[in-house]
């Protein structure tokens, strides 16, 4: 466990560092020119450019917490690959279907996907794939989100975290939490907060967050773990109960952090980067980041992001998260998940 808590606080420290260097620009950015000269950072990126529709493959259902992002980014990205981006969803196997696809496309260049961390990584340790880290290159982190509890709004049993945590301490193995697959995000994040407010739970795996979240509306379980952006648009049908940060968010600021009530203390939460198949030349890499940095730092992009939290890395910051991730899933031991 030490172990764990350690990598976990090494992640924040790691997502501290972004935020203060890579970060997405502010909404108050130079507004890009119409025309042909507003996609001049990817025209300038090399002999590399797409010579049709582009893939952009996403390993999870339509109109998922993965899904939404995906497409704003591929829509604005469009003005800036200078092609069509198609989203193709490939759902099962906890990503680990669509990660695969991903792995054995053609390196052309011309399929790019989403690497969801760290689900892609325990996807890993799990054996659910025969893929590795060194089966796909980094381009870009895309978002970075923050885990919550939450429960239904309606659910007058639970009007805040102790009473969840009293609860399941009286009520052993009672408790129902959906989560997103087993060891996948979410379910690290109800097992994390179990595990630090001492109680235990039964896992309701719904296979994504779409599914946990329908799961949890239609009384099937009992809480959840997601993301702040995955509930945006639908934030009366929830109460959030706590949130998995060292400090308040200033978008829910009457929400406690788990660690002011005594609970799980460190960051958690998940990254969504933007990788390709591992035999990609340098200067695919090259142009997908600089079209990629430029998207996010749009004004038009910047606001029709705005429910969630977009985080750009560049290459070099991604490859190193993805392995940092790796190390984190693989300090999940049998301890953590009470096996």
């Amino acid at each position: 466990m030490k172990k764990f808590f350690a990598l976990a606080l090494a992640l924040c420290m790691i997502f501290a560092l972004c935020a203060c260097g890579e970060s997405s620009a502010p909404a108050s950015a130079p507004a890009a020119e119409s025309g042909d000269s507003a996609a001049a950072p990817a025209a300038e990126s090399g002999a590399f450019a797409p010579d049709g529709p582009v893939t952009l493959i996403v390993a999870y259902k339509a109109g998922s917490g993965t899904d939404g992002p995906a497409r704003i980014l591929a829509q604005f990205a469009e003005k800036y690959i200078h092609q069509t981006v198609v989203v193709e969803n490939v759902d099962g196997g906890s990503g680990s279907i669509g990660w695969s696809q991903l792995a054995a496309a053609d390196p052309d260049g011309m399929t790019i996907g989403v690497m969801n961390l760290p689900n892609f990584n325990n996807s890993i340790v799990q054996e659910l794939g025969t893929y590795t880290t060194a089966d796909f290159k980094a381009i870009c982190n895309h978002v970075t989100e923050t885990s919550i509890v939450i429960v239904r709004a309606d659910d007058d049993r639970f009007p805040d975290l102790n009473a969840l945590v009293e609860f399941g301490k009286a009520n052993p193995d009672t408790l129902k939490a959906s989560t997103n697959g087993a060891k996948a995000s979410n379910h690290i994040g109800a097992q994390a907060f179990a595990n630090s407010a001492g109680f235990t739970y039964i896992d309701i795996n719904a296979g994504g967050t779409a599914d946990q979240l329908l799961s949890l509306r239609n009384t099937e379980s009992d809480f959840t773990v997601v993301k702040l952006g995955d509930i945006a648009g639908q934030e009366s049908a929830y109460r959030v109960l706590g949130i998995f940060a060292p400090e308040r968010d200033s978008r829910i600021p009457d929400v406690p952090t788990l660690g002011e009530l005594g609970y799980y203390d460190q960051w958690l939460g998940s990254s969504r980067a933007i990788v390709a198949p591992a035999g990609v030349s340098d200067e695919v890499v090259k142009f997908y980041e600089e079209a990629l940095k430029a998207t996010m730092e749009d004004p038009d992009y910047l606001a029709a992001a705005a429910s969630f939290d977009t985080n750009f890395l560049d290459h070099e910051a991604t490859s190193a998260l993805i392995e940092q991730q790796q190390q984190f899933a693989e300090s999940l031991d049998a301890a953590f998940w009470g096996e």
